[in-house]
C-alpha cells in the first residue's frame, strides 16, 4: 500500500521528535510571557491613567517588561535554532538514504535517468524539506498552543470577550481548508516544471560540444528560455494563490479583531467592564490570530514538501536488483588460489517482454582468460553487471568458487574484482584522489608501483603539479589513453584475483592501444580474466573466445579454431574487417 506524501513526511520527523517538542515549547513558553506582558501593560495604564498611581510606584512592572521581552527575544532564538536543526537533520537523513537506495540501484539504473531530473530531486527536492519541519510542522501544534492559552487566559480576564474570539478564530482555518486544494495544485505544477527545467538544463550543459558543433545553440537556449517561462508562470500562480490567500487571512483576522474592539468600547461606555481587562483583551487579540495567520503563509512549505517528498517516495520505492547482502562469504571461497566462475541456465531481462540472456551457460576456471564477442545487443555488457552484482539473474545461477553468488556478501566480494571499462569516469579531485578510489590505504610504494605498471609515469611527468594536479570533471586535462592508463593504474592497486575488461582500447588509436595491451598483458598473469572484445583482430590466436548471440553462447573455443570454423566468429571478425 502507497503511503501518502504527508504520512511519509510526518514519518520522518520521528527521530527529531525531541527536537521538535522543544522548539514548541518554546513557542508556548512565549504565549505565556506575552500574556504576562500584555496583563503588565493593561494594569500598568489603567493604574497610571484611572487610580493616579505615579511612574515611581509602578516601577517593579515597568522593570518586568524589558526582561520579559528578552525573555521572549532567547525563546525566539531557541524554537529557530532547535527546530531548523531538526530540519537540518531530517534532510541529511533522507539524503543519506537516497544515496543508499540509488548505491544499491547501481550504475545501470543510474544510465537511465536524466542527470538534471536526478540533480533536482536529490537536491532540491531534499531541501526542500527543511523549512517544513523547521517552518510549517512547528507552526502546526502552536496554531493551536498559542490560541488555546490566550482563549484561556481571556476566558478568565473576560468571558464575553473569550466568547466573541472563539467564534471569529475558526474562520482563518475554515478559509485555508477551502484554498488548499487550489495552492496544492498548483504546488505540484511548479515543482514538476522545475524537474522539467533541470533536466533540460543539465542535459544541454553536458551536450553543449555537440550542440554547437551542429550549430544547434539557439535552438536549445529558445527551449530554456520556453522552459524557463513557464516555470515563472507557475511560480507567479503559486504565489499569487499565497498572497491572495494571506490577504483575505489577514481581512478575517482584522474584521474579527475589530468586531471585538467595538463590542469592549460599547461594554466601556456602558460600564460594564473594567478599563484593565478590556485593554488586557485588546492586547492580546491581534495574538490570537497571529499563529493562524503564520500557518497560512507555511501552508505554501508544506506543499513544496509534499509535492517534492512524492517524487522522493517513488524514488525509495524502486526496487533494487542487487543480490541479497548475506552476512559474510564463506571462508573458503575467497582462499582458494584464484576466482573460478560458472553460469547455469542464467537468465535476466530488463523487462518481462525484453529478454537479454537465455539459459546462459559459460565456465571459466581460476587463474584463465577468457574473450567474450558478440555484435551489439548480445547481452555481453549484461553479463558482467551480473558478475559484479548490479543485477540479479531471474533464473539460473552464478557460482563463485562453487557458492552461488547471491550468498556472498556484495562488498566482500567487489574487493576482489577490479574493473576496467571503455570510458573512465574521473571524479572532481587531484590524480592521486583519483588513483586511491580504488585502494584508500594504499602507501607511496604501491601508488609508485601501479603509475609504472600502467605507463602513468610519462603523464605525470608531464602535468605540472604531478600526482597533486587537479583534474576536471571527467578528466579534463587528461586525453583518452591517458584516462585510459589511469583506469589500468586503479586496477593495479586493486590487486584483485578477477579482472574485468569491458574493451578498454576501443576508442583509441592504435600505439595507444598497444601501450594499454601491454599493461593489461602484464595485469592479467596469474589472475582470472573476462574480457569483452570488438577489435576481434586483436585476438591472440590461442585465446579462449566465447560467442554470444541473442542471449547465448553459440561458439566457444580458441580463436584460431573458431576462425578456421566459418562460424559466427569468423563471420563477425569478415564483418569487423569490412567496416
Amino acid at each position: 500500500m502507497a503511503i501518502s506524501p504527508t504520512a511519509w513526511l510526518r514519518e520522518q520527523s520521528h527521530p527529531v521528535r525531541r527536537l521538535l517538542t522543544a522548539g514548541i515549547a518554546a513557542g508556548a513558553a512565549q504565549a505565556v510571557l506575552m500574556c504576562g506582558g500584555a496583563w503588565l501593560v493593561a494594569h500598568v495604564l489603567a493604574e497610571a491613567i484611572f487610580a493616579g498611581r505615579r511612574l515611581g510606584e509602578l516601577w517593579p512592572a515597568l522593570a518586568a517588561l524589558p526582561l520579559l521581552a528578552a525573555a521572549r527575544f532567547a525563546l525566539t532564538l531557541l524554537q529557530r535554532q532547535v527546530t531548523f536543526e531538526a530540519g537540518a537533520r531530517v534532510s541529511a537523513s533522507v539524503r543519506s538514504t537516497l544515496e543508499e537506495r540509488m548505491r544499491r540501484l547501481g550504475p545501470r539504473w543510474a544510465a537511465q535517468q536524466s542527470s538534471g531530473d536526478m540533480v533536482t530531486r536529490l537536491v532540491d527536492g531534499v531541501d526542500a524539506l527543511i523549512p517544513y519541519y523547521a517552518g510549517y510542522l512547528p507552526q502546526v501544534a502552536l496554531a493551536a498552543l498559542i490560541p488555546a492559552v490566550i482563549l484561556l487566559v481571556v476566558l478568565v480576564a473576560d468571558p464575553w470577550s473569550a466568547l466573541v474570539l472563539l467564534l471569529t478564530a475558526p474562520l482563518i482555518p475554515l478559509f485555508m481548508v477551502l484554498v488548499g486544494r487550489a495552492a496544492e495544485e498548483a504546488s505540484q505544477r511548479r515543482w514538476l516544471r522545475l524537474r522539467r527545467m533541470g533536466a533540460r538544463f543539465m542535459d544541454a550543459l553536458s551536450g553543449l560540444t555537440t550542440l554547437r558543433l551542429c550549430r544547434a545553440t539557439a535552438r536549445e537556449q529558445a527551449l530554456l528560455e520556453a522552459t524557463g517561462e513557464a516555470y515563472r508562470q507557475e511560480t507567479m500562480a503559486v504565489l499569487r494563490i499565497a498572497f491572495l490567500s494571506a490577504l483575505v487571512l489577514e481581512f478575517f483576522a482584522t474584521v474579527s479583531i475589530a468586531v471585538l474592539a467595538v463590542l469592549i468600547g460599547f461594554r466601556l461606555m456602558w460600564g460594564t467592564l473594567a478599563f484593565g481587562p478590556g485593554l488586557f483583551v485588546l492586547l492580546l487579540a491581534p495574538e490570537l490570530f497571529m499563529p493562524l495567520r503564520a500557518l497560512g503563509t507555511q501552508r505554501h512549505r508544506r506543499m513544496e514538501a509534499a509535492a517534492a517528498a512524492e517524487d522522493l517516495i517513488a524514488l525509495l520505492a524502486v526496487p533494487a536488483e542487487e543480490a541479497a547482502v548475506a552476512a559474510g562469504p564463506s571462508p573458503q571461497v575467497f582462499a582458494a588460489a584464484g576466482i573460478g566462475i560458472a553460469l547455469e541456465q542464467v537468465s535476466f531481462g530488463y523487462t518481462s517482454d525484453r529478454q537479454v540472456l537465455h539459459d546462459l551457460e559459460l565456465s571459466v576456471e581460476a587463474g584463465t582468460r577468457l574473450t567474450v564477442v558478440g555484435a551489439s545487443g548480445s547481452g555481453k555488457s549484461t553479463l558482467l553487471h551480473l558478475l559484479m552484482g548490479f543485477a540479479v539473474p531471474q533464473s539460473g545461477r552464478i557460482l563463485i568458487n562453487g557458492e552461488d553468488l547471491t550468498t556472498l556478501a556484495l562488498a566482500s566480494w567487489r574487493r576482489h574484482i577490479a574493473w576496467v571499462p571503455q570510458r573512465v569516469h574521473v571524479f572532481q579531485g587531484t590524480l592521486r584522489d583519483n588513483l586511491l578510489i580504488a585502494a584508500p590505504q594504499a602507501d607511496a610504494r604501491q601508488l609508485e608501483r601501479a603509475v609504472q605498471a600502467a605507463a602513468l609515469v610519462p603523464v605525470i611527468a608531464r602535468l605540472r603539479q604531478g600526482l597533486d594536479t587537479p583534474l576536471g570533471e571527467h578528466g579534463q586535462g587528461l586525453s583518452g589513453g591517458e584516462r585510459q592508463r589511469l583506469a589500468l593504474a586503479r586496477a593495479w592497486l586493486r590487486d584483485a584475483p578477477l579482472l574485468l575488461l569491458d574493451e578498454p582500447t576501443q576508442h583509441l588509436d592504435a600505439a595507444t592501444a598497444a601501450v594499454i595491451d601491454g599493461a593489461l598483458a602484464k595485469l592479467a598473469e596469474g589472475r582470472t580474466v573476462i574480457r569483452i572484445a570488438h577489435r576481434l583482430d586483436t585476438i591472440a590466436a590461442d585465446e579462449q573466445v566465447a560467442v554470444m548471440a541473442d542471449g547465448c553462447i553459440v561458439e566457444a573455443g580458441t580463436a584460431s579454431v573458431l576462425r578456421a570454423s566459418h562460424g559466427a566468429f569468423a563471420r563477425l571478425l569478415a564483418a569487423d574487417r569490412a567496416a
